[in-house]
């Protein structure tokens, strides 16, 4: 760790709290360089969903593409790997219409790709993003972010023309309503927000090209919104023919249980963004599925070096696969986190507990009625887990999310509850009133 900090960028390591220094992974299991070994719930923040180092069927793909070609420059020679990528992805895709796909490294690089289409299809500049958001740190995607203000701090001026709204986060809005006990209210007051004082105030519908958003809004904290909150904005976007853009970077490839977390809610966004798991953790790649008509409309007007990388594109096909039959057990596993982390709200400290699939979220506050947000005692439940072999990540404010591989099986899974619930009770019990 202090050869680290000698010779590595600063980013967003936090030794205090997450002293731990990964040497290998074993499929759920993590091994730190001295030989300790952990559970993981993190997934390389839902990178490695199929587990370490690689899934079998992922790694016989990778090692027999490595026979033939690894790098192909895809965006000026053509190669059939990333037509077949294109095929499978754009068939899965939620939406009856005919769908491309733009290939890069990330998700930010993903959530680029959709800020230009979105702008050279419509011939508008405008965009609206959510309060909570996570979309990426390159200046464009940047400007969408609006999860934690030191994403943001010292690089003004970003893109300009970004405009944020309230999420329908059902725990904690602006309007202090219950959006649990009453989701519509919540999902109105947003809707009226949007239409009636931002458009009809200061902001030209006419003049918006695309309303971005996550599904389940990730380094927000793992916030799901109300089931008919996405019907409700495609109305609205609709409406002033606006398109939707569907940041699935974090939720997608089964995370929630489905492919594609937006099937949750039963709407078609016209571009979707994605990268994290998309090869299994294996090789970095992103890719933005849109519908067909989108397309840039000159050779040149958006390109890069490696996408449509070949190896990628041959990894991410085999998780792909992997994934499709993987979503029925995720789906069982989803009534296991129900069931082990319904309790926890009893815990002293414990605001909230929120999921889909295994995409768990456990929100911490200093008091139930205020729900300030208690971020010392998030840290100290993370060292705790990490004390007792289990890996967690925080994310919002003061949110731990649970995200374990999605090949767990029960019987590690329960385990890995366990030893959470115990750290929480751990400190719980010596948290001050």
């Amino acid at each position: 760790m202090e050869s680290h900090k000698k010779y590595v960028a600063t980013t967003t390591h936090d030794p205090e709290h997450l002293p731990l220094v990964i040497e290998r992974g074993e499929g759920v299991w993590l091994v730190d360089v001295d030989g300790n070994v952990y559970l993981d719930f993190s997934s390389a923040i839902s990178t490695a969903n199929l587990g370490y180092p690689t899934h079998p069927e992922v790694k016989k793909a990778v090692l027999e593409q490595l026979e033939k070609i690894a790098h192909a420059a895809g965006t000026d020679f053509f190669n059939p790997y990333q037509v077949e990528l294109a095929k499978k992805l754009t068939s899965i895709a939620p939406g009856d219409f005919e769908k491309k796909v733009f290939y890069s490294n990330s998700g930010t690089e993903s959530v680029e790709a959709a800020l230009k289409l979105a702008k050279q299809s419509t011939g508008r500049n405008y965009f609206v993003a959510f309060i909570g958001a996570f979309h990426g740190r390159t200046m464009g995607s940047l400007s969408l972010t609006a999860s934690k203000p030191v994403h943001r701090a010292n690089y003004f001026p970003m893109m300009p023309g970004a405009v944020h709204v309230p999420y329908p986060n059902p725990y904690r809005n602006p309007w202090g309503i219950d959006g649990y006990e009453n989701p519509g209210e919540l999902v109105n007051r947003v809707i009226e927000y949007i239409d009636y004082w931002v458009f009809n105030h200061y902001l030209p519908p006419e003049e918006v090209a695309a309303i971005v958003f996550e599904p389940v809004q990730g380094e927000g904290g793992y916030v799901i919104p109300p089931k008919n909150f996405f019907s409700e904005l495609k109305k609205l976007a609709d409406n002033y023919g606006i398109l939707l853009v569907d940041d699935e970077v974090q939720m997608s490839l089964g995370r929630t249980g489905r492919m594609f977390a937006i099937e949750h809610f039963g709407v078609a966004p016209q571009i979707i963004t994605l990268a994290k798991s998309l090869s299994g953790g294996v090789i970095p790649i992103g890719a933005t599925v849109y519908d067909a008509s989108l397309d840039f409309k000159r050779p040149g007007s958006h390109s890069n070096t490696f996408g449509g990388h070949a190896l990628a594109c041959i990894a991410a096909l085999a998780t792909l696969n992997v994934v499709e039959k993987l979503l029925p057990h995720v789906q069982d596993l989803e009534g296991v986190f129900r069931d082990e982390l319904g309790g926890l709200t009893e815990y002293r400290g414990v605001g909230d507990v929120r999921g889909l699939g295994l995409a768990w979220a456990v929100e911490f506050v200093k008091d139930e009625k205020t729900k300030e947000p208690d971020t010392k005692t998030r840290n100290k439940v993370v060292l705790e887990s990490l004390r007792r072999g289990l890996v967690l990540l925080g994310c919002g404010k003061s949110t731990i999310r649970l995200i374990p591989p999605l090949t767990m099986t029960e019987e590690q899974a329960k385990l890995g509850l366990e030893i959470f619930k115990s750290a929480v009770k751990s400190v719980a019990s010596t948290s001050p009133l």
